[in-house]
């Protein structure tokens, strides 16, 4: 018997060494993969074009230098583009909070016909590539009619593109840059508080409203704070609907997009004349740039970030 119980506790140290060895190529491996482009880009901001062509040059430059800053900085109007970019994300990130929270406490306490459609249509907006629907949310935003009213009154569709009523009317009507993942997680929290709080309010002679705003949403932070973090930054680094509404305003996707070109006119007067392999350097550096604010950001969240995820259930 002995002998089996020490086979049996040799066995399971065995298994505990194994698995925290597993998990630990786990994480380097993970923390690899993130690390790796942002050190490979902050040890391209500070090289000098030569190094390029250098095969000793790999991580550390051989001559320093900051032009790549300089010339990025100034092709995108770096400190301008990051005021408009942080107004965007910001006004649309508060929009869509405000929406989703009153959808998801919608779908997770009011029963309607409908109920079970609608929510359907918000699992869609989930699975269904942006894409898809890209030509008509175009086609309607360029001539925005409004059903019909706009046209009636003033005789002619008004056409929102290169402006930022895409996103404000998209952010109120909770059908923005991932809504239905934000109206999901509200769903879920709401379902998690007890019914007997609201109960207890309804008692007190408060109304659906005035349950809502002082009960239910303070009860909420978690989801308010999760949500907040993901519609800031997903909007932050969005490319794809920030080029198809806005094509001259100053934001960070669009002028990123355009860098090379831009500064292969301020530089040489046209792109065949300057070398393209610069021309990346300096759009590695932009990317840095872009970011930049975004690591700052994580450093004071963090932990407010990685607290409300354990409270909401986020995973994946």
């Amino acid at each position: 018997m002995k002998t089996r119980k020490k086979k049996r506790l040799t066995f399971d140290k065995i298994k505990q060494h194994a698995w925290s060895i597993i998990r630990f190529i786990l994480v380097v491996g993970l923390s690899f993969v993130i690390l790796y482009p942002i050190l490979q880009k902050i040890s391209t901001a500070f090289k000098d074009p030569q190094d390029l062509y250098s095969p000793v040059v790999v991580w550390i430059p051989e001559n320093f230098t900051l032009d790549n800053i300089r010339h990025a900085m100034s092709t995108m109007d770096y400190w301008n583009t990051l005021g408009n970019t942080f107004l965007l994300a910001a006004v649309t990130t508060i929009l869509t909070t405000a929406s989703c929270a009153l959808a998801g406490y919608a779908f997770a306490r009011l029963r309607f016909k409908g109920t079970n459609i609608l929510f359907f249509g918000v699992i869609l907006t989930i699975l269904v590539p942006p894409t898809t629907i890209l030509i008509p949310m175009y086609m309607n935003l360029r001539e925005f009619s409004l059903g019909g009213i706009i046209p009636l009154l003033t005789g002619d569709t008004v056409n929102l593109l290169d402006s930022y009523w895409p996103f404000i009317l998209t952010s109120i009507t909770a059908n923005s840059l991932k809504a239905g993942l934000y109206i999901f997680i509200f769903m879920q929290f709401f379902r998690g508080i007890p019914k007997a709080i609201e109960e207890a309010a309804y008692i007190d002679g408060a109304n659906m409203g005035t349950t809502f705003f002082r009960i239910m949403l303070p009860n909420a932070t978690p989801a308010l704070v999760t949500v907040l973090l993901f519609s800031f930054v997903w909007q932050w680094n969005d490319s794809f609907y920030t080029t198809t509404y806005l094509t001259s305003s100053k934001v960070m996707s669009t002028q990123l997009s355009s860098l090379p070109y831009n500064l292969a006119i301020a530089l040489e007067g046209g792109t065949s004349n300057i070398d393209p392999f610069y021309l990346s350097m300096v759009q590695d550096t932009g990317i840095l740039l872009v970011i930049l604010p975004l690591i700052i950001m994580y450093l004071f969240v963090q932990r407010y970030f990685v607290q409300s995820i354990e409270r909401t259930g986020v995973v994946g």
